[in-house]
């Protein structure tokens, strides 16, 4: 239940937990396409050889998709697939995911890099501070 992430932002590779609800839409994707090498292969020609193609999806590619689907949901922030990976980041911080492991499946050397990417939110800073209270509580 990892997904190793081959060659990723930064040229590195990473594993990152699969959540089992993301595997079934993979099950399901897998079925309409079928390529014996890539999840993900680049269109092919008049975009209807994509089973024979031995390229991934190139990044414009993906932003394209993901474009389309922000005018499509009416989302007007502006956003790129980089957005999501902050995003993702965020996320797993306020859900209490230890920063170490963030910085892992982000790919950082550093826990600087991560402590700056992910920033510190509002939710985590009231979890920190009812944390602190706790512990100072009949000192």
């Amino acid at each position: 239940m990892m997904i190793h992430v081959r060659h990723g932002k930064g040229g590195k590779d990473r594993y990152v937990p699969l959540p089992q609800s993301t595997l079934v839409l993979l099950r399901q994707y897998w079925k309409t396409h079928r390529n014996p090498n890539l999840l993900f292969p680049a269109p092919g020609r008049g975009n209807n050889e994509t089973a024979a193609t031995d390229r991934p999806m190139t990044h414009w590619s993906v932003q394209s998709a993901f474009r389309a689907a922000l005018i499509q949901t009416g989302i007007r922030k502006t956003a790129s697939i980089h957005t999501l990976r902050h995003s993702y980041a965020t996320h797993l911080l306020e859900a209490g995911v230890d920063l170490r492991l963030i910085q892992e499946y982000l790919g950082h050397n550093s826990p600087e890099t991560t402590a700056l990417y992910t920033h510190l939110t509002n939710i985590a800073q009231g979890r920190a501070t009812a944390v602190i209270n706790r512990i100072m509580t009949g000192l």
